[in-house]
């Protein structure tokens, strides 16, 4: 019996669903047995979440400081074929449960030698999030065979105002005029071919599996346009994480003024320098078109787009 462990936490639910698609080939098929671990905060998340309550959390999630989780229902010690890690991007960083999980020391014992497929759902950033998985996930001995992203259908410039008023709101769509929020339903169907490769290769033979099994069915696909922006942002946000950390605790005054003046920061710099630096970026796209090429390869590894 092959042995496959699902991780997983989701805020809104979209990611549960994700999880559900890809995962039921494999839970469908004999001989494969599919345990799920889901992430519970000890102190939960609310949803929709409160506008200055979401910025609170930014500096522990980018500077990838762990908070409490309930105990994790699952044996630590059990020795599984397959692991895959799904989680949300939040600040161009892995989700804070996901990360707090990736620093406990049952996922050190979990991932130790075991392949591993990162499968992210998420707005349309999601980079430099990987990146930190990838780093974290080396540290920890585990070997990362694939990775799947599924993006907001919506676009980049709908999805910024979209995706948020979801979060404050707790609604996709809250209002006519505002472009449905979220991965499009169709896509997520659609997922179930990662789920699909998965059976046909742990079905194979009982050897262990080193080799991507994801590649050519679009696992991901990297928007050379954002490659830039996602390292400017991260640097930005790791240096203001830094700030609003020494400020004082999640709940202090003093980061709350704090988070203003950032959030301030943010709009006049979205407003401002990120348009001007997409049209530098796009006059001279043509002058690094091969380095560009060879960051996308990069990225999309290890499945390929």
């Amino acid at each position: 019996m092959r042995q496959v462990l699902v991780v997983h936490f989701s805020q809104t639910g979209q990611l549960n669903r994700l999880v559900q698609s890809v995962c039921a080939p494999l839970q469908a098929s004999d001989g494969i047995q599919v345990d799920f671990l889901a992430l519970e905060p000890a102190e939960p998340f609310p949803f929709p979440w409160p506008f200055l309550g979401f910025f609170r959390i930014f500096p522990e999630t980018v500077l990838m400081k762990p908070q409490p989780l309930l105990p994790l229902k699952v044996d630590a010690d059990k020795r599984y074929d397959l692991i895959i890690l799904a989680y949300q991007v939040w600040f161009l960083s892995p989700s804070l449960p996901f990360t707090s999980f990736l620093a406990s020391p049952e996922a050190s014992r979990l991932l130790k030698d075991t392949p591993v497929v990162t499968l992210i759902g998420c707005r349309n950033m999601w980079l430099m999030a990987q990146e930190k998985v990838k780093a974290r996930l080396h540290a920890l001995g585990a070997k990362l065979v694939d990775n799947a992203v599924l993006t907001d259908a919506c676009g980049t410039a709908a999805s910024f105002l979209a995706t948020p008023l979801w979060m404050f709101t707790g609604r996709q769509k809250p209002y006519s005029w505002v472009p449905r929020a979220g991965i499009d339903e169709a896509e997520m169907a659609a997922a179930s071919r990662f789920g699909d490769a998965m059976v046909r290769r742990l079905q194979a033979d009982e050897r262990p599996i080193e080799q991507p099994m994801l590649g050519g069915l679009g696992a991901v696909k990297v928007d050379e346009k954002l490659i830039a922006s996602e390292k400017v942002g991260n640097r930005s946000f790791t240096l203001w994480s830094r700030l609003l950390s020494a400020l004082g605790p999640q709940q202090s005054r003093r980061r709350g003024v704090g988070l203003v003046v950032y959030i301030v920061f943010l709009i006049c710099l979205i407003l401002t320098v990120v348009p001007i630096s997409a049209l530098l970026k796009k006059l001279l796209a043509p002058l690094f078109k091969a380095r560009i090429q060879r960051q996308k390869a990069y990225f999309a590894g290890p499945s390929g787009e």
